[in-house]
C-alpha cells in the first residue's frame, strides 16, 4: 500500500530569486535616493508655508498660472506639478506593474496571492475605518480614498534616515504592495474623480494612445517621436475631463517587458532605467513642494484630531493600513497552507504593515480631488495625511528597530561574497560547483599559509 502523498508547504517571503534580488534592490536604491528627496521636499514646504515673511511667496509661487489658455492648458504652478509631473510618475508606475506582470511576483498567481490580497486588505480596511469615523462624526465620506495609498519612496526614506536594513524578502514584498497598490490608486481616481468627459478629447486620446502602441510594435526608436506623442496624448486626456496621470499609466504599460534573443535589458526595463531618476529626483518632489505647503499651528494640529474627516485620514493610515496589510497576509497564509520564510516572524510582517502606512503622495493627490473647491478642507486633509504619516514612521520604526539586529545578519548573510565572483554565497550554496570553487580557495590559501611559514623558518634557521 502506497504512502499518501503530501502537498508541500509553500513558502511565502522567502529568498528571492538572484535575478529578481538583483532587480528589486538596483530599483529601491533609486526610490531611496528619490524619497530622501521627498522628504527634504515636504519639509521646505512647510518651512515656506509656515515662515510668515516667506508665506505670501508661496502662495504666490503657487498660484502662479502658465500655460496656452487656447489649449485649455493655462494651470497654476501646484496644478501642473499635480496633473503634469505625477504623470511621469504614474509612467513609472505603469511599466514596474507591466514587469511584476510579465517577469515579477505578480506572473504567478500563487505568488501573487499574498501581495494582492495584502494591498487589497490594505485599501478596504483604511477605507472602512475613514468612512465609519465619518458617519459616527456625523463628516463627510467622500475623502474615503484619502488613506487607501502606499508612499513607497517616502517608507524608504524613512528606512535610510533610521538605518534600517530590510532583507530583500521585506523589502519585495513592500515594493509589490506598492505596485499593486498603485494600480487601484490609479482605478479609484480614474472611476470614482472623473465628473464630466469630453468624448472627443477622450477619443483623441484613446487615438494617440493606439498610434504609441502601434510605433512600439513596429520597433520605432527615438524619443524624438514618443515625447511629443506623449505631450498630446497628457494634454488631450487632460481635456477629457479623465484626470491627466492616467494618460502615464496607459502609456507605461504599453511597453515591453520581456527580453528576446540578444537582448539584456527589455525596453521597458531600460526606459525605467532613464525615466526614474527624473520621477523620484524631480517630478515627485517637485509635487511634494507645492501640495505638502500646509500652514500648521496647535489650534490646527488639535483640529486634525477634533474633526471627523481628518481623524478618519489619520486613523485610516495608522490603524487601516497596518490591521489591513497585517490581517489579509495572515489570512492568505492561513488559508493557502503556506508558510513564512525561514528567516521570518509574524511581527516582521506587522512592522513592514506599519511602515505601509505613510501614504504620502497619492494620498495628497487624492486629497486634492475628493474636497476641491474647498480650499480650506483640503488644506486641512492634507495636514491629516502629514499627521498621519509622521505617526506611521514613528511606529514602523520603534517596531523595526526592535529587530534591527537580526535584520542586520541576514542582510550580511544576503550579501557575503567570499569567493568575490560578484555572486552571493547564499545562492551558490546549494550548488556542487560553488563547493569545489570554495575549496579551491581554501587549498590555495592553505597552501600560502604554508609557504609564509616555510619563509619563515627558513629565516630563522639562517640567523
Amino acid at each position: 500500500m502506497s504512502a499518501p502523498r503530501t502537498t508541500p508547504v509553500r513558502k511565502v517571503l522567502d529568498r528571492l530569486s538572484l535575478p529578481e534580488r538583483t532587480f528589486v534592490l538596483d530599483a529601491l536604491r533609486t526610490e531611496t535616493v528619490g524619497g530622501v528627496l521627498l522628504l527634504i521636499a515636504a519639509i521646505a514646504a512647510l518651512l515656506w508655508a509656515n515662515i510668515p515673511a516667506l508665506h505670501r511667496s508661496y502662495e504666490t509661487v503657487s498660484h502662479f498660472h502658465l500655460g496656452p489658455d487656447a489649449l485649455g492648458l493655462h494651470l497654476s504652478v501646484a496644478h501642473w506639478a499635480a496633473d503634469g509631473l505625477l504623470a511621469v510618475f504614474f509612467f513609472v508606475a505603469g511599466i514596474e506593474l507591466k514587469r511584476e506582470l510579465v517577469a515579477g511576483d505578480l506572473r504567478d498567481p500563487r505568488a501573487a496571492v499574498l501581495p494582492v490580497v495584502a494591498a487589497l486588505c490594505g485599501m478596504a480596511v483604511p477605507a472602512l475605518v475613514y468612512t465609519l469615523t465619518n458617519l459616527a462624526g456625523g463628516g463627510s465620506t467622500q475623502g474615503w480614498a484619502v488613506p487607501t495609498a502606499t508612499d513607497i519612496a517616502f517608507a524608504l526614506a524613512v528606512l535610510a534616515v533610521i538605518g534600517t536594513s530590510l532583507p530583500s524578502a521585506l523589502r519585495a514584498f513592500l515594493l509589490t504592495l506598492a505596485v499593486v497598490d498603485d494600480l487601484f490608486a490609479i482605478l479609484i481616481i480614474a472611476v470614482f474623480f472623473t465628473e464630466r468627459i469630453d468624448f472627443a478629447a477622450l477619443g483623441g486620446a484613446v487615438l494617440g494612445l493606439a498610434v504609441f502602441w502601434l510605433l512600439l510594435r513596429k520597433g520605432v526608436r527615438g524619443w524624438y517621436v514618443y515625447v511629443p506623442l506623449a505631450l498630446v496624448i497628457w494634454a488631450l486626456m487632460y481635456n477629457s475631463g479623465v484626470h491627466a496621470t492616467i494618460a502615464g499609466v496607459a502609456m507605461g504599460l504599453m511597453l515591453r517587458c520581456t527580453t528576446r534573443e540578444g537582448e539584456e535589458h527589455s525596453p521597458g526595463e531600460h526606459i525605467e532605467h532613464l525615466v526614474r531618476p527624473l520621477s523620484a529626483g524631480l517630478a515627485v518632489p517637485l509635487f511634494a513642494l507645492f501640495s505638502a505647503g500646509v500652514t500648521v499651528s496647535k489650534g490646527e494640529l488639535a483640529d486634525v484630531f477634533g474633526r471627523p474627516e481628518t481623524l478618519g485620514v489619520v486613523l485610516g493610515l495608522v490603524v487601516g493600513k497596518t490591521v489591513g496589510i497585517f490581517g489579509g497576509s495572515w489570512l492568505t497564509v492561513r488559508f493557502t497552507r503556506a508558510s513564512l520564510g525561514e528567516d521570518l516572524a509574524w511581527g516582521d510582517v506587522f512592522a513592514v504593515a506599519s511602515l505601509a502606512g505613510i501614504g504620502f503622495t497619492v494620498s495628497l493627490l487624492i486629497g486634492g480631488l475628493a474636497f476641491e473647491g474647498d480650499a480650506l478642507l483640503t488644506d486641512e486633509v492634507k495636514a491629516a495625511v502629514l499627521t498621519g504619516s509622521l505617526i506611521a514612521a514613528l511606529c514602523a520604526t520603534v517596531l523595526l528597530k526592535i529587530r534591527n539586529a537580526r535584520y542586520r545578519r541576514l542582510v550580511e548573510a544576503e550579501e557575503r561574497d567570499e569567493d568575490r565572483d560578484g555572486i552571493p554565497d547564499v545562492y551558490e550554496q546549494d550548488d556542487p560547483a560553488y563547493h569545489l570553487r570554495m575549496a579551491e580557495i581554501y587549498d590555495r590559501k592553505a597552501a600560502e599559509h604554508r609557504r609564509i611559514a616555510a619563509e619563515k623558518a627558513a629565516g630563522k634557521a639562517a640567523r
